[in-house]
């Protein structure tokens, strides 16, 4: 896909997240325009290539994950391809299993890459998800419940 900056035509790259509730309220607390720094023992920030990898995620982790809220969120977000190349791609698995490894010590260079904001595509519900709680991130992702 392309975009306009500087009245150049640039190209760039849609990448996937899948994250949880917690994750959520502090993408929340910064208006959808970032992603928060990593924990001490998080060392990689890994967004993932395309979005059935981070559903996969999304559905068979998150969701089965007490720090998670029990629920799976996948988000998408656009930054420049040519931003993205410094970044080696690292398949883990079967032929869609592709994300790219950001040291955490990147991550507000990579936040300030963002094109527009971070999107929610797509929302699993495990069964300790609690329906009741009214904070913020749960209200956001109540709208994708059937």
């Amino acid at each position: 896909m392309k975009w306009w900056i500087n009245g150049k035509n640039k190209m760039k790259t849609t990448l996937y997240r899948p994250i949880g509730l917690k994750e959520l309220q502090l993408i929340i607390d910064l208006n959808f325009k970032g992603f928060p720094p990593r924990l001490e023992w998080q060392p990689i920030f890994y967004p993932v290539l395309n979005q059935d990898y981070a559903e996969q995620i999304a559905e068979k982790w998150n969701t089965k994950d007490e720090f998670s809220g029990y629920c799976g969120i996948v988000t998408k977000f656009d930054l420049p391809a040519d931003y993205l190349q410094k970044y080696e791609v690292h398949n883990v698995g079967g032929f869609m299993h592709n994300e790219l490894w950001v040291p955490a010590e990147d991550l507000e260079e990579f936040n300030n890459q963002i094109i527009g904001r971070i999107e929610i595509v797509k929302v699993f519900f495990g069964d300790g998800f609690d329906r009741s709680k009214t904070d913020e991130a749960s209200f956001c992702v109540m709208k994708f419940m059937n």
